[in-house]
């Protein structure tokens, strides 16, 4: 035994001792679903805080950490949090880009090779430790806690610019009340001699003028700022005030939005889906959409976009993930919650890109038949003048009647005219082709498919303003879940570390977010949402990752956290875990930054820019100062991880101030124990290891007591390591024994 080890001894009297682990199932069995579960934490002067777990009462300060109600409710805010706007309206555009149905192999390969690996270790971490990302990080090894302050930064950036778009969304919301829609059609400017459309809206579209001109009153440039955009900025309070009284009570007040906001947008799609269905031409999108190009499943970008994709899709590197986590039961199984959540994100992207090409489809079966419609009074025009002539058409075709020409009779009209005349006299023609093909293969994503091109599809739906209605009401529910898990991963790490009251830090960072999130709701904002979207999260959160991945396989040890997990599940995890965390993951994740650096490098910075004059798009380059903030959004988001380890690695912070301190379990109360200098061995005695083989912070299954009559604080604690949370049995002499 180690020269520093002391015996162990356990008292007989069973009136008076409880095993730990009895002790944790009576709290978790409590009826009361949010009884705390109250440890006591070292604060910077290494004067820890004494609670109560049972009477309720407390000595000093209280830090309380509520569980689930149930484990759907957990599910749900997983889920809520994982599916999002990008599964609307990012993973549809992959899909047509990349091969149709053949993406969804590269996908689900990198789903299960990145995807759920990294997803099942961010739950665990969270789960074991019980702590947001700071805290997490901190204990696996203070030098790296700067993983968990960067993670807190990149949230932060993402919810300024997340909440704008369900600001758009509650605009749009707030006037699908009208029959007919007020996109329906560009509106007329009358004067006092004539009535005439407004030109932008005449050379673009109803509902892209509407986007562009009503909606956002956009600028010509990102150098414009032309003022607040008044009704965007109502509706961005509306917002933050809507995240601010769901997340006032955490994960309690959060957690029963949730039934609502997570189950919602099922019900919308499997709505849209069945009445998309209904319509004509919806079949051609769906068709379109899953013929596979296997030729395209061979380029390196291909699946570069896709891990990308399977990367954010999960909410992984956020810290939104862990702070749910860690609301758990020690003994739930994370390893079936990250296959279910990972799965449940993956059908519901496929179930939004039926409904999204479902729709699609109609909408090009329409513009097709404008298109038909259109070229077939040109040819009779050019019939009329004798230009073309009447034997160049089939004799079956009746030009008379131009609404009872089909698609076909169309293309064989074409295909005999191209026939009849030279190549160059038919380009003359100005005929075009109406091809449902071409219409489909527009590919469009992001804000353009769910404000312009879906948003034009609705106006053809019978009882227009329902499914107007319904399709917003779903895009706010994605963005609030994916909200309340983004301000989680904020809000936890920082209560943790910090011990502030929650009310008040929610409120703080509610109206914190809504004054920099002015910058979006400026006639210039647009382009700003872009830029955030662009260079906020993409790389800091790849780099993010890696760490996490190395600090638990290389650091931690991938074989103690097997261990961890076995303590915690009850059963071994597969091995193909140790090989994809220890080896595969890391060496994906490092090549998908090296792609991602080059990209960026090689990609000038530049936004899309809406010209009034002109009524068109133009990417446009940034200006020398927006290429400066784009550079330093990536550089502060990633910064916390070098200055943390700085200062740790030069002492400038002593590493033990960050560690979680020791914590006594008694029988309705807690006590803080320190550990003294030169003590480490103690906290092996339970399987006879060294502090660095020890699993922690899991309590073992036996009960620690110092020596009954001895006069000195030593203890010994559960194998927990240097940094983590151990639980004991401990003699107070003060407490009355009917206390105990």
């Amino acid at each position: 035994m180690p020269k520093n080890s002391k015996a162990v001894k356990r008292e007989l009297d069973d009136d008076v001792t409880e095993s730990v682990r009895d002790l944790l199932s009576n709290e978790d069995a409590c009826d009361d679903s949010f009884k705390k579960s109250s440890l006591i934490v070292n604060n910077h002067e290494g004067e820890g805080k004494e609670c109560d777990v049972e009477e309720g009462g407390s000595d000093g300060e209280e830090e309380e950490r509520p569980a689930w109600n149930s484990k759907l409710q957990y599910i749900l805010a997983q889920v809520g949090f994982s599916v999002g706007l990008g599964n609307v309206w990012r993973f549809p555009y992959l899909c047509q880009k990349n091969g149709g149905g053949a993406y969804l192999v590269p996908y689900l390969i990198l789903l299960v090779l990145i995807g759920i690996p990294l997803f099942f270790l961010e739950l665990a971490v969270g789960q074991r430790i019980r702590r947001g990302s700071i805290g997490v990080w901190n204990y696996i090894s203070p030098r790296l806690g700067g993983i968990g302050f960067a993670s807190c930064v990149v949230c932060f950036f993402v919810a300024l610019y997340y909440n704008v778009i369900i600001s758009w969304s509650l605009f749009y919301f707030s006037q699908s009340f009208q029959q007919p829609l007020p996109w329906h059609e560009c509106p007329l400017v009358k004067n006092k001699t004539s009535t005439y459309v407004v030109p932008e809206c005449e050379k673009s579209s109803a509902t892209t003028y509407y986007w562009y001109r009503e909606a956002l009153d956009i600028s010509d440039s990102i150098s414009e700022s032309g003022g607040l955009n008044w009704k965007m900025t109502v509706c961005l309070l509306a917002a933050w005030t809507m995240v601010c009284l769901a997340m006032i009570k955490g994960i309690q007040s959060s957690g029963k939005v949730m039934y609502f906001s997570s189950l919602f947008p099922y019900v919308v799609l499997i709505c849209f889906l069945v009445r998309s269905l209904l319509l004509k031409g919806s079949l051609d999108g769906i068709r379109h959409m899953f013929t596979p190009k296997l030729e395209i499943m061979l380029e390196a970008k291909v699946w570069r976009e896709a891990a990308t994709q399977v990367f954010f899709a999960l909410g992984l590197g956020f810290g939104g993930v862990i702070a749910f986590s860690s609301y758990n039961k020690r003994d739930n199984n994370c390893h079936f919650d990250a296959v279910l959540v990972s799965f449940i994100n993956f059908f519901t992207s496929v179930l939004a890109t039926l409904v999204v090409f479902a729709v699609l489809g109609f909408k090009a079966n329409i513009m097709n038949s404008k298109c038909v419609a259109m070229n077939t009074n040109k040819i009779a025009a050019l019939l009329g003048s004798h230009v073309l002539e009447r034997s160049l058409l089939p004799p079956n075709i009746n030009l008379t009647q131009v609404s009872q020409v089909s698609a076909e009779d169309y293309h064989k009209m074409i295909e005999m005219i191209k026939g009849g005349v030279q190549e160059d006299e038919f380009q003359q023609l100005g005929l075009e082709p109406c091809s449902i093909e071409d219409e489909l293969n527009k590919a469009v994503q992001g804000t353009g498919l769910a404000f312009i091109a879906f948003t034009e599809a609705m106006t053809h739906f019978p009882a227009s303003p329902f499914w107007s209605v319904m399709f917003f009401l779903m895009l706010v529910n994605l963005g609030l879940g994916s909200m309340f898990g983004t301000i989680e991963g904020i809000l936890t790490p920082l209560i943790d570390t910090f011990k502030v009251r929650k009310e008040f830090l929610t409120v703080g960072c509610c109206v914190l977010a809504f004054s920099i999130g002015l910058l979006f709701v400026q006639r210039s904002g647009n382009y700003f949402v872009t830029m955030f979207d662009d260079y906020s999260a993409t790389l800091p959160l790849l780099i993010v990752v890696i760490l996490e991945n190395v600090a638990i396989a290389w650091l931690y040890g991938i074989d103690k956290f097997f261990e961890d997990l076995k303590d915690m599940l009850g059963f071994m995890p597969y091995r193909f875990y140790y090989y994809m965390w220890k080896y595969i993951t890391p060496i994906l994740l490092l090549v998908l930054l090296c792609s991602s650096f080059i990209q960026l490098i090689m990609t000038p910075p530049s936004y899309s820019a809406w010209i009034q004059e002109e009524a068109l798009e133009k990417n446009l380059r940034f200006p020398l100062w927006g290429i400066v903030v784009c550079i330093s959004l990536v550089v502060m988001a990633i910064m916390p991880v070098p200055v943390v380890f700085g200062l740790r690695y030069f002492n400038i912070i002593d590493e033990n101030t960050s560690g979680l301190s020791t914590v006594s379990y008694k029988k309705g109360r807690i006590i803080k124990e320190t550990a003294r200098p030169g003590e480490d061995d103690d906290a092996s005695l339970i399987h006879g290891k060294s502090p660095s083989e020890a699993p922690s912070p899991m309590p073992g299954n036996s009960i620690y007591r110092k020596q009954s009559g001895s006069g000195g604080t030593d203890v010994n604690t559960a194998p927990n390591g240097r940094y983590g949370i151990g639980y004991l049995m401990a003699d107070m002499p003060d407490m009355p024994e009917s206390d105990l």
